[in-house]
């Protein structure tokens, strides 16, 4: 059994449930009353992870590009010949799985049959297997996932951001690797990748919807077997204080040119206070709602001209080693749009703006708060949430906290320290017919 401790948020009038199973995996319950509940079961390990050693290794080793999501793909096969999927779907579960950056997730959301889904969860991700065969076979289905990747222009430019913004960061690499990459990996790899990362020690499981705690124990008492405290070591290459490039153009069968404007910003690895990470989240999110949401003169100057349409957006994307602040459109003139956005940034960081961001703080921190409020009425949201910040040193329990208490001299310590327009690059995606060559 867990012996479970009760945290509550008082503001939202929400609780959560934590503990750590005797297998030495740590558990978050979220009870709420509503009939989809949902899963989601994530290890510390994602494609920036190529360089590591445990305490047992005598030093370092460096594994091919891609073997994350190889292996997220892999766990999926099980060593009676049994589909995880028709599992799932016998008891009438949604299924999916994601490698990102940072972390590698399973999840299912079901109206029933819980505790059934649960533990096909549990068991599949904690029984590996791989064979010569059946890794052959894996490499000719994610080379074709890569090539129709090569045809996506969202993921084109996202990468071309990636690789303009970081000159030797890991997160430029390509979550699903490259066909030569992917080339090298063997089941001798998978298993060395798989006992080091999906170490229940290194891993996090999150649940919420209606559910009884006990029953959720004995599911994790029946499935999961101990195992021993793991330190893993990860080699990051040293990121200089520049961009790799200032622009990167490529051509692409669209209609319409599209960017995405980055700002390099510093990586939660240098924060301790889980308060801090939380509010630095906020800051953002407040500050870029002031100056270029929706009801912000800058974004409804430009779309009443026609320069931009609806699909603008901006945001903030962080994870433990990385973080940078984007700006996203289609329009005629990407540059011309990009080098507005800067000047607005130049503009406020001025003192310009000072009385339009002093008024429009309160709406705008509403706002990020009302959105903060508004995640907890989804399963998945509380639980994907939970399973992003607790990789990161936050507490979800804590993020409306940090909305509701920001004030405006955080958002413009936020807009001094992290919007530094010598650490931003644009990648542009143009038609075919009017591309310029890479900048």
């Amino acid at each position: 059994m867990i012996s479970f401790k009760e945290f509550k948020n008082e503001r939202l009038g929400e609780k959560c449930l934590y503990g750590v199973h005797s297998s030495g995996l740590e558990v978050f319950l979220v009870p709420k009353d509503h009939k989809k509940s949902y899963a989601i079961f994530g290890t510390r390990y994602g494609a920036m992870h190529r360089t590591f050693k445990t305490d047992s290794d005598p030093d370092f080793v460096t594994v091919p590009d891609g073997i994350a999501h190889f292996l997220e793909h892999k766990l999926f096969e099980n060593e009676d010949g049994s589909d995880t999927f028709s599992l799932y779907a016998q008891h009438g579960a949604n299924a999916n799985a994601f490698t990102s950056n940072e972390l590698t997730a399973y999840l299912f959301s079901a109206t029933g049959d819980y505790y059934e889904n649960l533990e096909i969860l549990l068991k599949f991700v904690t029984s590996p297997y791989f064979t010569k065969e059946t890794v052959d076979k894996e490499m000719g289905i994610i080379g074709q996932e890569l090539r129709m990747y090569l045809d996506n222009p969202y993921r084109r430019l996202y990468k071309n951001l990636l690789d303009a913004l970081y000159v030797n960061n890991h997160a430029k690499i390509d979550v699903g690797g490259t066909e030569e990459s992917i080339a090298k990996i063997t089941p001798e790899i998978l298993y060395r990748c798989y006992g080091t990362f999906y170490n229940l020690h290194n891993m996090t499981l999150c649940l919420c919807g209606s559910f009884d705690p006990e029953k959720v124990s004995d599911v994790m008492d029946k499935t999961l077997k101990p195992s021993e405290p793991i330190n893993i070591t990860h080699k990051f290459p040293e990121e200089p204080d520049r961009v790799n490039k200032s622009v990167v153009t490529e051509k692409f069968n669209i209609a319409l040119p599209m960017f995405y404007l980055g700002i390099k910003d510093t990586p939660f690895s240098d924060f301790t206070d889980p308060k801090a990470i939380l509010k630095k989240i906020c800051a953002h999110d407040v500050l870029l709602e002031i100056l270029f949401g929706r009801s912000s003169d800058f974004y409804n100057d430009l779309y009443e001209s026609g320069m931009i349409n609806d699909k603008f957006s901006s945001g903030y994307i962080y994870g433990k080693n990385f973080s940078f602040v984007y700006f996203a459109a289609e329009t005629r003139e990407p540059e011309k749009v990009a080098a507005m956005i800067r000047e607005e940034i130049e503009k406020a960081k001025s003192g310009k703006y000072g009385e339009v961001i002093n008024e429009a703080f309160e709406r705008s921190r509403r706002t990020v708060y009302a959105d903060c409020v508004q995640e907890w009425n989804s399963t998945s949201d509380i639980a994907d949430n939970i399973l992003d910040l607790r990789f990161i040193g936050a507490d979800v329990m804590g993020m409306a906290d940090a909305a509701a208490e920001l004030t405006v001299s955080d958002v413009l310590e936020r807009l001094r320290e992290s919007y530094d327009l010598s650490l931003s690059a644009l990648s542009i995606i143009v038609p075919d017919e009017c591309a310029e060559s890479e900048k």
